[in-house]
């Protein structure tokens, strides 16, 4: 079903606050002295040259009216006349090629992007690019020490990375710049831009109204060598926003409100569009907090129309060029969407019934309001304890974040208190660390307690060495946007709850769950009592934006320098060059069915949640993430095998008389590798739901898987096992799962003539599978959503197999 948007009348309501609101803000907007201005020449989107392929694409479409995020994706569509010529666009079923501007990596995805991207054989990069050094380093001491220990630990990989940028003509964001999405938003997000990232919280720059969409390294390459980049059309749905927030809540609220709304499934495959005038209200950074989480409930991305806040982001970071065009490209109304557009689904929300929220544990989508926390704490028999409080990330580190946190650290003070337990702070950049310690906002939160982490991902992301509670049940509080087992510290019993960074703040002082400090008092050591007034805090800073430690920045568009050595050991025991994956098909193959998949051993069958993090755990294993032989040890550690529900055990029906009958999960699968025995996974709901790693799908296909079949895939984890050349199914039946076990040999039907254009449907697939226990065969029925340039890289082997090919072409023409 359809939802228009709002008539002409509510439609001009929606694009600015209403004079019916209360015009105080918990965050106040101050006039903010800018950065010197920035070479914008390749950070402004080419506008002019967008509208026309806009036009033409409107033409295609009937002229019907567009959603904003509709007229960002078709205005970056490649050749529409050509891609289009099959007849319109059909949400949720058309592929589009696209074009994408710029690419972003982080310097744990980079190592892989960049290996692939060596194998294509190019000597530039098609689009800009850069490259962050921020999820290698680890928290331990503070700042300073963290920073210099991780450089000295990761310098084999910072060196290969640095290079390959300098060969290439790519940003290098050294060690200590900041985190990649901070960055991003502050050079390089603009209004209308379609820009890709190999990380699944590049979302985040959708707080500047853009698309910023989380892929793999194989992704990445496509836009890296101008092939263009494939994209089911979205759903679009519309959340729109009435109302004003009050008190303690915030922009996190909305987007913890939402995702125990939409649940860690409801946005796949559906871009989240915001409008109305609450959007109004907030600033460009508290926008940027609930894009980037928009990751948690599965959505391909999110954004904005563009607003003057965003405007004045822009103008504050150095970017008033890109503003100036941004305000044309508005005029001509490319930035916001059109009257009667319509949205797949709309969701009302006003913001002025918003109250604070915590999520969790152990999923993002377990929304509790703040002012029934505590009930919630004691229903499920926990102990009423906090034992640290988290803030910053990229998530929440933003100047208003660390101002506002910053009146509660003064009311704090005045009153005497310091917080009860471990306060860890960690800057989004380095503009924003030295921006707040100039500012002495650094200085007032360690005044309370904080110690201040090194600019970097740090705990979100495992990279936390934390000495205490190891074993041991227990709770923290964070204004992470991700909170699965295991994530923060190694600890599957430690209980991650998310909260706004103001929330997460007040509660260190308190050291319990069920303090709610929009209601609750704290005794004071004069025996007296103190309640928090609501927090206030600045989008921008008065004095404007200090650059810092400028030895951390790239140079501005480097020039390839094609001599340079990229830098890898032979004896490398963290970086490995990639051999290419060998085709299904053909010659050297030993497949006898032609272009049907060789007959399959089903590995397991996994059980209920299986993210990336238990398809390929991070933390220590960040270590070998350009190394695929030695990260494929940690493939599915954490996964649940459901027949005998044992983590990280496989049963091997055709080990040898040496070996055991079950063994870890990777071990079992190298000994279907040393076999030649290739094989597939059968696997529950939202199956590879979370970060956008692609070892997640490197790492099976690297043992010999060929095959996975779902009751349901998350977006970007289908697409990488596309990439690498694994075939992703879907059980028509979902009661098939359970038919379905280990040992079990598994064949495709229907798959070459899928392959030869002979049946193009989406249930072109049939398996047959033959029981293990010698009870007959049976057939059932799948759905796929293979596009035509899915399968030839199916056929070569992988995405990357068919670029090379395309290349080596295209050079001998």
């Amino acid at each position: 079903m359809r939802h228009h948007a709002l008539s002409p009348r509510a439609l001009a309501r929606s694009t600015r606050p209403s004079p019916h609101l209360p015009q105080q803000r918990r965050s106040l907007a101050t006039e903010a002295a800018a950065l010197p201005h920035k070479d914008c020449s390749s950070i402004t989107p080419p506008y002019p040259k967008l509208q026309q392929n806009l036009a033409v694409v409107r033409r295609i479409l009937g002229n019907r009216p567009l959603t904003l995020a509709e007229k960002i994706l078709y205005s970056h569509i490649h050749d529409p006349e050509r891609t289009l010529a099959s007849g319109g666009i059909k949400r949720g079923d058309t592929y589009l090629q696209l074009m994408p501007e710029r690419v972003a990596m982080q310097d744990a995805s980079a190592q892989m992007a960049l290996l692939q991207f060596m194998s294509a054989g190019m000597s530039r990069c098609a689009v800009p690019a850069s490259i962050h050094c921020d999820h290698l380093i680890q928290a331990a001491e503070g700042a300073e020490k963290d920073l210099q220990r991780s450089i000295v630990t990761n310098q084999e990989v910072f060196d290969f990375l640095e290079s390959a940028a300098r060969k290439y003509g790519i940003e290098f964001w050294k060690p200590g710049s900041g985190i990649i999405h901070q960055i991003v938003l502050e050079n390089y997000a603009a209004p209308g831009m379609l820009m890709l990232g190999t990380d699944s919280h590049t979302p985040n720059a959708g707080g500047l109204g853009m698309l910023a969409i989380g892929v793999g390294g194989a992704d990445a390459v496509d836009a890296l060598t101008g092939t263009p980049w494939e994209l089911k059309a979205p759903r679009i749905i519309g959340v729109h926003l009435t109302g004003q927030m009050n008190g303690w809540t915030t922009p996190k609220d909305l987007i913890l409100h939402l995702a125990g709304k939409l649940t860690v499934r409801g946005g796949t495959g559906s871009i989240l569009e915001y409008f109305g005038p609450g959007v109004f209200n907030q600033s460009c950074t508290g926008l940027a907090t609930v894009a980037n989480m928009g990751a948690e409930v599965g959505a391909t991305t999110s954004t904005f129309p563009y607003t003057p806040r965003m405007r004045a982001y822009l103008q504050a970071t150095g970017r008033a060029p890109v503003a100036a065009a941004a305000d044309k490209a508005a005029h001509h109304g490319y930035l916001s969407a059109d009257e009667h557009a319509e949205y797949d689904e709309i969701i009302q929300i006003n913001l002025s019934e918003l109250e604070p929220t915590i999520n969790g544990p152990f999923t993002p989508d377990l929304a509790t309001p703040l002012s029934k926390f505590g009930t919630f704490v004691k229903e499920n028999g926990w102990k009423d304890e906090l034992s640290a409080a988290l803030i910053g990330s990229c998530t929440n580190s933003s100047y208003e974040d660390m101002t506002s946190v910053a009146d509660l650290a003064r009311q704090a003070k005045k009153a005497g208190l310091k917080t009860k337990v471990p306060f860890l702070v960690t800057p989004g950049s380095e503009q924003i660390r030295a921006t707040i310690e100039r500012d002495e906002i650094t200085k007032e939160l360690q005044d309370v307690g904080a110690t201040v982490l090194a600019n970097a991902c740090g705990p979100c992301i495992g990279q936390w060495k934390r000495e205490d509670k190891r074993g041991e049940e227990n709770a923290i509080l964070t204004s992470f946007n991700r909170n699965f087992k295991s994530r923060n510290d190694g600890n599957k019993l430690t209980m991650n709850f998310l909260a706004s960074p103001t929330v997460v703040t007040a509660m260190a002082f308190s050291g319990s769950l069920s303090f709610n400090p929009a209601t609750d008092s704290l005794p004071l050591p004069s025996g007296g009592s103190f309640r928090f007034s609501p927090p206030h805090g600045q989008d921008l800073p008065e004095a404007g934006f200090t650059p810092g430690e400028t030895r951390y920045y790239p140079t501005p568009t480097p020039e390839p320098q094609p001599e340079t050595e990229v830098v890898i050991r032979p004896d490398s025991q963290r970086l490995e060059r990639l051999e290419p994956f060998p085709s299904h098909f053909g010659e050297g193959s030993g497949n006898e069915r032609g272009l049907e998949l060789p007959p399959l051993k089903v590995l397991m069958r996994v059980r209920g949640k299986c993210t990336t993090d238990h398809i390929s755990a991070a933390g220590p294993w960040l270590k070998y993430k350009g190394h695929l032989t030695n990260i494929s040890e940690n493939l599915l550690i954490t996964a649940v095998n459901d027949e005998s529900g044992d983590v990280n055990v496989a049963f091997d029906h055709d080990h040898s008389p040496e070996q055991s009958e079950t063994d870890t999960i990777p071990a079992v699968a190298k000994r279907f590798k040393a076999r030649k025995q290739p094989w597939a996974l059968i696997v529950d709901e939202n199956y590879g739901e979370g970060s956008a790693r692609e070892h997640a799908a490197l790492q099976p296909r690297f043992y010999g898987c060929a095959m996975i079949v779902a009751r349901s895939f998350a977006r970007i984890h289908e697409t990488n096992l596309k990439k690498q050349g694994i075939l992703p199914l879907w059980f028509v039946d979902k009661a098939d799962y359970a038919r379905i076990g280990s040992g079990d040999v598994v064949e495709t039907l229907g798959l070459a003539d899928l392959l030869e254009g002979r049946d193009t449907s989406d249930r072109a697939i049939r398996l047959r599978v033959t029981p293990r226990d010698g009870r007959a065969p049976f057939e059932i029925p799948t759905r796929h959503t293979m596009s035509a340039d899915q399968l030839k890289w199916l056929r070569a082997g992988s995405a990357l197999n068919h670029i090379r090919a395309q290349i080596a072409e295209g050079a001998q023409q």
